[in-house]
């Protein structure tokens, strides 16, 4: 059974973004240093375009060979005019909105992702799912994320977008790894328990 990874980006209190999920205040954590863990330990979560530009096009996959993300999420891509933004990754969007696919390469989920995400985690492989957010989809597959990569900013903003979208649902997970960085990022690893 392949796993499920939430690997996401928030502040000190638990938010994702903004109200409206714009995270652009946190990217100048991602100094030398940071940047250095990410390409070492999850390429895959680098876009298609950052690993072009960091010389990383040809780094097999360390963890993950699927991403799946919100629409909101996809939409930031979008708005840039990259229709595929993990073109190294199979691709899927979980959109009620999307009518289709703006890219042969991105698959949208239009209903069911609950079942969609249970298909691709019952798959043979050794690498993993990525999930690259989107506050409603992570309420939605809580029950079906295996693991939290959570990557804590030293900043706090006091409202925001939850890293989950979901109603009050007691859902406990192990703690793992704890790597501190110079910047002020925490990363820490849970896995659900069994």
């Amino acid at each position: 059974m392949r796993k499920l990874t939430y690997f996401v980006a928030c502040s000190i209190d638990g938010f994702i973004g903004d109200e409206s999920g714009d995270a652009a205040f946190m990217y100048p954590f991602v100094d030398e240093q940071f940047l250095e863990f990410l390409k070492t330990e999850y390429p895959e979560t680098l876009s298609t375009g950052g690993r072009r530009a960091l010389g990383l096009d040809d780094l097999p996959g360390r963890r993950f060979d699927t991403v799946v993300q919100g629409r909101a999420s996809y939409e930031v891509a979008l708005k840039e005019g990259i229709t595929s933004p993990y073109a190294h990754l199979r691709e899927y969007v979980a959109s009620r909105t999307l009518a289709e696919s703006p890219d042969p390469h991105v698959e949208i989920i239009a209903a069911d992702l609950v079942a969609k995400v249970r298909e691709l985690k019952a798959e043979d492989g050794e690498l993993g799912i990525y999930l690259c957010g989107g506050s409603r989809i992570a309420g939605e597959l809580i029950d079906e994320i295996d693991e939290l990569v959570i990557k804590t900013y030293p900043i706090v903003l006091g409202t925001g977008m939850p890293m989950f979208g979901t109603g009050f649902d007691v859902s406990e997970f192990v703690l793992g790894e704890v790597r501190p960085f110079g910047n002020g990022v925490l990363v820490r690893t849970y896995s659900r328990k069994p």
